[in-house]
């Protein structure tokens, strides 16, 4: 069965956060060299994610991200 054009574009935007599936792939290929449309989808998707990867900096896994105190329900109005 021919996957539909939803279907390609939410696997688009997957594989820029992970690595897609042997059969995602595939099937993603398939589609896309019969879709125009889905092509150029994808390469703005590809263009986007370089484009935020120059502004985003690397996250280092070994940082620890304090959560923001003013957003804590644990505390009261003056901080206790």
């Amino acid at each position: 069965m021919m996957m539909m054009c939803k279907e390609a574009t939410r696997l688009m935007s997957l594989k820029q956060d992970r690595p897609l599936t042997f059969q995602e792939r595939i099937s993603l290929r398939l589609h896309l060299s019969m879709c125009g449309a889905c092509r150029e989808c994808d390469r703005q998707f590809t263009l986007l994610h370089e484009a935020g990867e120059k502004f985003v900096p690397e996250h280092d896994p070994d940082t620890k991200v304090e959560p923001d105190k003013k957003d804590d329900p644990e505390q009261d109005d003056d901080g206790r």
